[in-house]
C-alpha cells in the first residue's frame, strides 16, 4: 500500500468525487462541485490536503482562511462560506478556518482523519496563523437529545461517558469546544441541528511577526568555565574576557554566561585591605567593567550575561548580575539570598526584584548561585513566562556545587525551562575567600520525550577551563507544556497553594 499526503490539485476531482460520495453514504447531493474545488485550488492551495492511496485520492481537508476582525467565527457555516462562493477568504488573515474533512468509508481503519489534522496543524504554525476553528456536527446527539442538553452531551463526551464519532475524534486531536452552535447545519437531523464550534490554537503563534516567518526558536547557548588566573592589570583581564566572546561568537551563540565573581582576580591588588574593604574597591571598577562588555555584546553579536560583580549603591554592597544585549541595551539582577559567607565577610545585602527579562531570543530570567536553591523564585519566573534560567555560580567545594547542580535540576524540570549554569575553577592564592573554586558547567532540561533521558543537554568536564556550547529549542518548551507527558504548570492546584510576590 502505498500512502502519500499531498496539496489537491484540480485533476483530482473524479477520484475526490467518488470518494465524497463513498464518505456520505453514496448522497451524492452532498458533494462539493468541481467549481468550488477549482475555486478553492485557485485562492489558497496550501489550505486544500488529501491523501492518495495506491494513487486514488480517498481523503480530503479543505479549508480557507478569515480574518477573524472582519468574519465572526459564531456565524452560521453556510454563512461563512457564502454558500460555496468563499468570499471571506483572506490570505491576510489570522485564522485557518476548516470547512470539509471527509475519509472514503473503505479507508476510516487507516486513520487518515488524523494525518489530514496533523497536516492542517503543521500548516496553521508554517503560516504563523493563531488558531484552527471548524464546526463540528455531534452526530450522536439524537440518540441522548431526550434526557441531556447538548452542553450535557458534550461534558460527557468529554469525560469519556459517550462516544461521538466526530467529537472524540476532535477532542483526541488536541481541540477544544469553544461554544455550542444552534441551527449550524439546518439539514443535520442526527446532530438536532446543533454543532460544536471547535478551536486548536497555535502555541507557536507570534502576533506581530509577518504571516509565514517563523521567528528564531533554536537558541546556541555559550557557557564559559572561567579560570581563575592573577592578571598584571584590567586590560589583560578584559583580553581575557573578549578571548571567550570571541570564541562563543564563533560559534554564532545567542548567549555568553560567565561565572559569579568571575573578576575577582582583581582583587589580589587589595589583599592586604579588610575584606569589606577589598570588596568595595572592587565594585569601583564595576561600571567600567560592564560598559567594556556591553561593547564586546554589541560588537560580537552575542547577548552577554557578565558573571557577577560587587556594586555599592546608598552605602550597600549588592552581588548583581547584568544582561548585555547584542542591542547596547542593559539589564541588571541583583542576588536576593546572600549566603552566610557573604554577609560575615563582605556584609552584602539582598536585592529585592524577581522578574523576567525579554531578549531576542525569548523570556530569560537570572538567578545568582544560592539563589537557584530557593524554589520560590523559580516558580515566580515560570509564572513571568521564562524559557531560559542563567545561573552563574562560584562554589569552592564540590558539595557546594551539588547542592547549586540539584537544585538547578529541579527547577527544570518543574519550572518546564532550561537552566544554565557556570563556575569558575582553579584557585586565587592571593584573594581571601576565594582561593579555591570547583565547578562543572552545564545546562539542563525539563524530563519528558522531547528531551535527554538524563534531563541534561550538556555539560563541561569538571574543573577544567573550557567553553560549552549547548543548543536548546524554544517550540520543546511549548509542546511540553501543552501536551508533555506531566504538565507540571498546569497541573498545580492553585485552590490549595500558590507563590506570589509581595507587593
Amino acid at each position: 500500500m502505498d500512502i502519500n499526503l499531498r496539496t489537491l490539485t484540480k485533476k483530482d476531482y473524479k477520484d475526490l468525487r467518488e470518494s465524497m460520495i463513498q464518505a456520505y453514504d453514496g448522497h451524492a447531493g452532498d458533494v462539493w462541485t468541481r467549481a468550488h474545488i477549482d475555486d478553492l485550488v485557485d485562492m489558497f492551495p496550501e489550505g486544500q490536503i488529501c491523501v492518495e492511496v495506491d494513487k486514488k485520492v480517498v481523503a480530503c481537508a479543505l479549508s480557507i482562511i478569515i480574518n477573524t476582525k472582519k468574519t465572526n467565527v459564531y456565524e452560521k457555516y453556510y454563512e461563512i462560506i457564502d454558500d460555496g462562493k468563499f468570499s471571506k477568504h483572506d490570505n491576510d488573515g489570522d485564522t485557518l478556518y476548516g470547512i470539509e474533512v471527509f475519509v472514503h468509508s473503505e479507508y476510516r481503519s487507516l486513520r487518515l482523519g488524523r494525518r489530514l489534522y496533523d497536516a492542517r496543524k503543521e500548516l496553521c504554525e508554517q503560516m504563523n496563523l493563531k488558531s484552527i476553528v471548524a464546526g463540528g456536527r455531534i452526530p450522536n446527539y439524537h440518540t441522548y437529545a431526550d434526557t441531556m442538553s447538548p452542553r450535557m452531551y458534550i461534558e460527557r463526551v468529554k469525560r469519556k461517558e459517550i462516544y461521538d464519532p466526530t467529537l472524540t475524534f476532535q477532542l483526541s486531536n488536541d481541540f477544544h469546544v469553544k461554544k455550542i452552535l444552534k441551527h449550524y447545519l439546518p439539514e443535520d437531523a442526527e446532530s438536532m441541528q446543533f454543532a460544536t464550534l471547535l478551536e486548536w490554537n497555535n502555541i507557536y503563534y507570534e502576533p506581530d511577526a509577518k504571516s509565514s516567518s517563523a521567528s528564531k526558536q533554536t537558541i546556541r547557548l555559550g557557557l564559559v568555565q572561567w579560570q581563575m588566573r592573577l592578571f598584571k592589570d584590567i586590560n589583560e583581564f578584559y583580553d581575557q574576557v573578549e578571548f571567550f566572546v570571541d570564541a562563543v561568537s564563533d560559534y554564532g551563540a545567542d548567549f555568553a554566561l560567565f561565572p559569579e565573581f568571575f573578576n575577582t582576580p582583581l582583587m589580589s591588588s587589595y589583599n592586604d585591605m579588610p575584606e569589606r574593604m577589598a570588596m568595595e574597591k572592587l565594585a569601583e571598577l564595576t561600571k567600567e567593567t560592564v560598559a567594556k562588555i556591553q561593547e564586546f555584546a554589541v560588537s560580537y553579536n552575542v547577548n552577554i550575561i557578565a558573571g557577577s560583580m560587587p556594586v555599592v549603591e546608598r552605602g550597600k554592597l549588592y552581588n548583581a548580575t547584568f544582561l548585555c544585549h547584542r542591542n547596547g541595551q542593559l539589564d541588571t539582577y541583583k542576588k536576593i539570598h546572600i549566603t552566610p559567607n557573604e554577609y560575615k565577610y563582605y556584609g552584602m545585602v539582598g536585592g529585592n526584584e524577581v522578574k523576567v527579562f525579554d531578549t531576542d531570543c525569548g523570556k530569560v530570567g537570572l538567578l545568582i548561585c544560592y539563589d537557584v536553591e530557593f524554589p520560590e523564585l523559580g516558580r515566580i519566573l515560570a509564572d513571568q513566562g521564562l524559557q531560559i534560567l542563567f545561573v552563574p555560580f562560584m562554589t569552592d567545594t564540590q558539595n557546594g556545587y551539588m547542592r547549586v547542580r540539584a537544585c538547578a535540576q529541579a527547577r527544570a524540570i518543574e519550572n518546564e525551562c532550561y537552566v544554565a549554569i557556570a563556575g569558575s575553577v582553579g584557585n586565587l592564592p592571593r584573594v581571601s575567600n576565594m582561593d579555591i573554586q570547583y565547578s562543572q558547567s552545564a545546562v539542563f532540561t525539563p524530563s519528558d520525550f522531547a528531551f535527554p533521558n538524563n534531563a541534561i543537554k550538556a555539560e563541561a568536564t569538571p574543573n577544567t577551563e573550557m567553553v560549552l556550547i549547548a543548543d536548546v529549542d524554544l517550540y520543546a518548551l511549548r509542546d511540553l507544556h501543552e501536551y508533555g507527558t506531566v504538565k507540571i504548570l498546569k497541573d498545580r492546584r492553585k485552590d490549595l497553594y500558590e507563590v506570589n510576590l509581595l507587593k
